[in-house]
């Protein structure tokens, strides 16, 4: 690695009769120095023993930057993507995740109509006309961000700490709006549930609740009336139902009515069966704005909230979500310095802006998304 050993020495002297790191505004601890040295040397980068693909990967990044003590910041940046993607948001599962082009409107289309039974055809009689219709929804992304800025000075008291937490930082909030946008589209969805369709309960979630659920999406047909494959795959709760929630997933057992006795007057009796919900399949996803969402809309609460049952979305998509075309993830970056040596050369971020010597970073998200089709979802434990 001599190509990477050079750069790392012009980090610790003089190169060429140039000016030295610190003379350039450049310093680096001596911990940031040790990283470099264990990545080069010990295949180690944080105390982690690298693989040797994720060694040549970090390097291969080192040797793209013309400037040595950038290094680091630039692993950074590729850590935080990281983690953006090893974070599975929960409206992934329950959503179609698309991209779109630009910011204008977008159109998603529905067709129904054609795949009906065929017409008894009389002879030398005309064939009857298939009919289509079609549904059309409409959504379009939006641009969400933010931006931090801190002094230099607050970087060299703190030795780059706010330098790793802001990105992740930034990382989560990223994270945390598109759930927060896509679980306002469901959570106490009153027009994609309703009374009339049948998909919209007070029950609360108990065996038999979720059981009637379960039915009604096996009775949906499309809009000729035809038998559609519709099965539900997912529970979705607030964290006060989860362990209600896998109370019922995993028992092999539930209690049903075996009818009244022969003795006049006694009650009826209780006896176990077998609770076939625990086979159906179903995943269950906690998902935390449901009550969050509930509260801050000033919708009726239960002391537990509410429940719902979403199809598979590759099968029959009930919420969409999208993101710029080219920009499936947030750009999270820093501003680069105005400054510049007396002698013309560039200044590293680090050192801050010319007026106040503030290092700025910014976070920007394009995210949107909308409803579809309502006979993938019921909603339980509604009230009004």
């Amino acid at each position: 690695m001599p190509d990477l050993e050079r750069l790392l020495s012009e980090t610790l002297q003089e190169s060429g009769g140039f000016m030295t790191n610190r003379e350039r505004g450049v310093s680096f601890s001596l911990d940031r120095i040790t990283e470099a040295t264990d990545l080069i040397y010990n295949s180690m980068y944080k105390g982690k023993v690298l693989l040797p693909h994720e060694r040549e990967f970090l390097i291969r990044e080192a040797l793209t930057t013309s400037d040595f003590p950038l290094l680091f910041a630039d692993v950074l940046d590729r850590q935080v993507l990281a983690s953006y993607k090893a974070a599975d948001p929960t409206w992934r599962k329950i959503s179609r995740v698309s991209t779109v082009p630009d910011f204008r409107n977008v159109s998603r289309f529905a067709i129904s109509g054609g795949d009906e039974n065929l017409a008894i055809v009389p002879e030398k009689g005309e064939y009857p006309a298939s009919n289509r219709a079609e549904a059309r929804y409409y959504y379009n992304v939006n641009k969400y961000g933010r931006q931090f800025d801190i002094s230099w000075e607050a970087i060299i008291n703190d030795d780059l700490d706010a330098l790793k937490d802001t990105p992740n930082r930034f990382s989560k909030a990223a994270i945390r709006t598109e759930q927060r946008f896509m679980s306002n589209l469901f959570v106490h969805n009153v027009v994609l549930a309703t009374a009339g369709r049948g998909n919209l309960s007070v029950n609360p979630l108990t065996i038999a609740n979720l059981e009637t659920g379960l039915e009604w999406f096996a009775a949906q047909t499309d809009v000729g009336g035809e038998a559609i494959a519709n099965r539900a795959k997912y529970l979705v709760v607030p964290p006060a139902l989860e362990l209600t929630a896998r109370q019922i997933l995993t028992s092999a057992q539930k209690m049903g009515l075996a009818g009244a006795t022969t003795i006049a007057g006694a009650p009826d009796v209780w006896v176990p069966t077998t609770n076939v919900v625990a086979n159906y399949g179903l995943e269950l996803i906690v998902d935390p704005y449901i009550t969050i969402i509930d509260t801050a809309n000033g919708n009726p609460l239960t002391a537990v909230g509410g429940w719902y049952l979403f199809a598979d979305s590759k099968e029959l998509a009930v919420l969409e979500g999208a993101h710029l075309r080219g920009h499936e993830n947030p750009e999270i970056c820093m501003k680069n310095s105005d400054k510049v040596t007396v002698g013309g050369g560039a200044i590293n971020p680090m050192a801050g802006d010319f007026a106040t010597d503030n290092i700025f970073y910014r976070v920007r998200l394009v995210f949107g998304g909308t409803t579809l089709d309502w006979r993938g979802f019921y909603f339980g434990g509604h009230l009004d």
